[in-house]
């Protein structure tokens, strides 16, 4: 478990925008929502919904959920969202970006915001850190995580080739996304064929904006990774979704992710590709309300 100095601990429990430090010095940006009140006539909250923690992927932000976090607090949920290490106003620390790492940061935003039993829901990179802080078997990972949704992800087969981790960090290629039409034609193949042009520019936007080295080091991290023998000790509800046009992470590897946890369902999208938050978010939403049912004792769909 990642500790976090006491300060900004207190800042991220509160509503409002919060900095969680972790245990290397990284300062982490954090938003906590709180929910609509039941009584607004845009809400039909139900009181004591498990908080949802939040976790983007590579080359993204908070931004990338603001569809999802808006549906989820009129619905009754509190939310946190929070910048990976090195994204939009989050820093670096001092330890090298590593998939294990960015489990600990999200320890360290648990335990800051007072999480119990929290829905944990990870897309892409923030998948594997979620599936790497649940599998370590902490304590506090019992404690804090009641149920996952896991989206757009893996817990192996992510051996980025060189030659793609080079031109994550080459300065041609953040050129290359600074220019809003070419980075567009750039990034086209991690959204499904018929995805709104407005979407994949916000896409853009957000990969642009993370610097060039920590796009390498993240791409590069996810080497050797296999975390499917401890998931079989994970045992909470969760909901594996995937876009059946993602070329970014296969849907047979979302697939694996569910068949490696014991209390999972997988469930994968038509004509989405691989940025399924911006794309998709009803299908997110609904399995954060699926998996919040199971965490307060109802039952999880069957596997299919």
């Amino acid at each position: 478990m990642s500790d976090t100095t006491t300060e900004p601990a207190a800042a991220a429990t509160a509503a409002g925008e919060g900095t969680v430090v972790a245990d290397d010095g990284a300062r982490l940006a954090v938003t906590v929502l709180e929910p609509v009140p039941a009584h607004s006539p845009f809400s039909s909250a139900a009181a004591g919904l498990p908080t949802a923690v939040l976790a983007h992927g590579w080359g993204a932000g908070r931004r990338v959920w603001g569809t999802v976090a808006d549906r989820l607090i009129r619905g009754g949920h509190r939310v946190v969202l929070y910048d990976q290490r090195g994204h939009g106003g989050s820093g670096t620390g001092t330890e090298p970006i590593a998939v294990d790492r960015l489990g600990r940061d999200l320890a360290a935003v648990l335990e800051a915001v007072g999480a119990e039993r929290a829905v944990v829901v990870g897309h892409s990179g923030g998948g594997f850190a979620a599936l790497a802080h649940t599998s370590g078997g902490s304590e506090s990972a019992k404690r804090r995580v009641g149920g996952l949704v896991l989206v757009s992800t893996a817990a192996h087969d992510q051996d980025t080739p060189e030659g793609e981790v080079r031109m994550m960090g080459s300065p041609l290629f953040s050129r290359a996304l600074a220019r809003p039409a070419l980075g567009r034609r750039l990034l086209a193949q991690t959204m499904g064929k018929g995805a709104d042009p407005r979407l994949l520019e916000v896409h853009r936007q957000m990969f642009a904006a993370t610097p060039a080295q920590v796009r390498a080091s993240c791409f590069r991290c996810s080497r050797g990774m296999d975390l499917r023998e401890p998931l079989a000790s994970v045992a909470v509800p969760a909901v594996v979704l995937a876009g059946a046009q993602d070329r970014t992470i296969a849907p047979r590897l979302g697939a694996a992710v569910a068949e490696a946890l014991p209390e999972a369902r997988f469930a994968e999208s038509a004509g989405i590709g691989h940025m399924l938050p911006l794309e998709a978010p009803s299908a997110v939403v609904e399995a954060v309300s699926e998996v919040a049912a199971a965490v307060d004792g109802g039952r999880l769909r069957a596997y299919r």
